[in-house]
């Protein structure tokens, strides 16, 4: 039996800068999730995901990551994305360093 479909948003690493971006509603990239788009639809997802990936120029790796829709702001739900979403280990780089 098919596992349902869960939602989802599109994630890849920016080409030039290699953060972490996401897919938002209006087919940006953008570097923080909260305004990534959550996708519900399986069909949609996977249409959308191809279209990404169409943009390698752009962005490398890209694929569907798992979140939660609660409040209608993503949250992941798995420890790999909430570690990417957070930046690198190191302290004093990229989007740790911008929350100081």
């Amino acid at each position: 039996m098919p596992r349902e479909f869960t939602p989802k948003v599109i994630t890849a690493n920016a080409l030039m800068q290699g953060d972490v971006v996401y897919l938002a509603d209006n087919d940006q990239w953008t570097r923080h999730l909260e305004d990534a788009a959550i996708l519900t639809d399986e069909a949609d997802a996977a249409l959308r995901l191809l279209l990404a990936q169409a943009r390698s120029a752009e962005v490398v790796g890209v694929y569907l990551a798992d979140v939660t829709a609660e409040g209608g702001t993503p949250a992941p739900t798995h420890f790999r994305e909430d570690f990417r979403r957070t930046g690198p280990s190191n302290y004093f780089h990229g989007k740790q360093a911008e929350a100081r």
